[in-house]
């Protein structure tokens, strides 16, 4: 019988001349295992490596498990027995796993056996004192057997691929670099290639800008969700200028703003005589949005006629202008968009379900703008540029305390909202600054409801409205007090128990 030193001297003599071939880990690590149990009579066997910038130890490669049980033998440094060898750097033995309450079994591996039957040996794999790994292995338990001369046979193994192991570690946390920064840098093209006509770079945006990506150049059926204000149709012109229908008609109607009479004549138009006052063939969008894009509006008060003949047109590609008998082919795109919620009216039953599902084949949600705060000063910025070019104006800047009233507002009509201020806040300013006082008084109730502790919101408002006069004409003045007395048309005097009252520094404008 071959004795246990001369079997351990040809284990190691393989694992050398394996190791001699190549330094690569995924090449000779499946070997080296498969070496392991054919002499150590192992059941199972895993080699994990310690990320150590993510702090995660994972299985690099394993020998006697499934892949979807590999892929969950993931530990923190410290966590069950693996996690707690490469923590301490101290080798465990457990000759039954049964009787050990850290061993996890997180692969799934040994639930079907009895784990009476079992013992676990772990030893870390250093490079110096540093734990880098760690190599384990599950054999039968047998009382005749010695643990210590496995611990030792492992830690034999461990060193000669310690040096392997460092280099694929190194490799693994040299990844995860390359990782963050393709996805800093995709980001980054995300923000530079987003839809033209749209303004944001939150991470909420940069998502729908995936979304409008990912759907533009094909010819699937697009549902745009959100509140009223938030830029619906602005994601619909983006994916139709984007897609291959670019060169064809945009073409857009809003359900809710025409009576049902007429709708029926906008969509698909209608012959000569169809109904008083038709007196000649006329078209209808359909039919002017041939080989482009139909933008339909608040699709959710068509009524359930109209929805059964638009159902027909997403199905069958075909329509009758009214009072016609001559079916028309329909290619087109159809984006719509709506800020009811469908599901409920599917409920009510004042939608149909068929044509629910068949345009909600790829949803975008465009969030409201109090989920994407980071772009209002974005957002800002744009509409003073176009109102101040198309009424006239300069306007320089906007005011820090205008900024924190925009920041800190719900924003209820969303993006028109924040639109109609600025353009009503650059015809009040008259020095080329936008002061918190020209926006909306509703903004300013806000704040006050908020937190401000003045008493009443009328002496609130005229509170705020004059420590923002004073804090602008003396970041004005560069902190002189006597111009900015003069420039406001009070005496210093006056100035001093105003700056005493809010407790302004001027010192820190010079």
């Amino acid at each position: 019988m071959i004795s246990r030193e001369i079997k351990e001297l040809s284990l190691l003599f393989e694992i050398s001349q394996k190791l001699s071939e190549t330094l690569d880990l995924k090449k000779v690590l499946a070997p080296i295992l498969q070496m392991m149990a054919d002499h150590m009579e192992m059941l199972r066997g895993t080699l994990t490596i310690l990320n150590r910038k993510t702090g995660e130890i994972f299985i690099e490669e394993a020998y006697g498990l499934m892949p979807e049980e590999q892929a969950k033998g993931k530990y923190l440094p410290g966590e069950g027995i693996t996690g707690r060898v490469i923590d301490t750097g101290q080798p465990a033995i457990i000759p039954r796993i049964s009787n050990e309450p850290l061993f996890l079994n997180r692969t799934g591996s040994r639930k079907n056996l009895n784990k009476e039957d079992i013992s676990f040996i772990c030893v870390p794999i250093k490079i110096g004192p540093e734990a880098i790994g760690a190599l384990s292995v599950d054999r039968l338990f047998n009382k005749r057997i010695s643990f210590e001369e496995d611990v030792r046979l492992l830690t034999i193994i461990a060193s000669s691929i310690s040096q392997a192991v460092r280099l694929r570690q190194l490799a693994e946390e040299e990844l995860d670099k390359v990782r963050e920064e393709n996805s800093r840098l995709q980001n980054e093209l995300r923000i530079k290639f987003a839809p033209k006509n749209i303004i944001g770079t939150s991470k909420a945006m940069l998502e729908v800008y995936d979304q409008i990506n990912k759907v533009c150049q094909a010819n699937t059926t697009v549902l745009i969700l959100g509140e009223s204000g938030v830029g619906k149709e602005r994601v619909a012109h983006a994916i139709h200028y984007s897609s291959k229908r670019a060169r064809g008609p945009y073409i857009a109607i809003n359900c809710a703003a025409l009576p049902e009479s007429l709708i029926e004549s906008e969509l698909f138009g209608h012959e000569k005589g169809a109904f008083t006052g038709a007196i000649g063939i006329r078209k209808g969008r359909f039919e002017m949005a041939e080989k482009g894009t139909l933008f339909l509006d608040e699709i959710g008060e068509l009524s359930l006629a109209l929805q059964a003949k638009l159902l027909r047109v997403l199905q069958e590609k075909k329509y009758e202008r009214v009072g016609g008998g001559m079916s028309l082919r329909a290619d087109v795109r159809i984006i719509a968009a709506t800020n009811r919620n469908l599901e409920e009216l599917l409920q009510e039953g004042k939608f149909r379900e068929d044509l629910y599902y068949r345009l909600n084949i790829f949803p975008i949600v465009v969030p409201p703008l109090r989920d994407r705060k980071t772009d209002i000063p974005l957002l800002a910025d744009y509409f003073i540029e176009k109102y101040a070019r198309e009424i006239g104006k300069e306007i320089v800047r906007i005011s820090t305390p205008a900024i924190d009233l925009l920041m800190s507002y719900a924003w209820p009509g969303n993006v028109r909202e924040l639109e109609n201020c600025i353009e009503r806040a650059i015809l009040l300013s008259t020095d080329g600054v936008i002061q918190g006082y020209h926006l909306p008084p509703r903004l300013q109730r806000e704040e006050i409801s908020q937190g401000t502790k003045c008493r009443g919101a009328f002496k609130a408002m005229i509170a705020a409205y004059e420590q923002e006069i004073l804090l602008e004409e003396l970041q004005r003045c560069r902190g002189n007090m006597a111009r900015a007395a003069r420039a406001l048309g009070m005496t210093e005097r006056v100035m001093g128990l105003r700056i005493a009252k809010y407790g302004i520094d001027p010192g820190v404008f010079k």
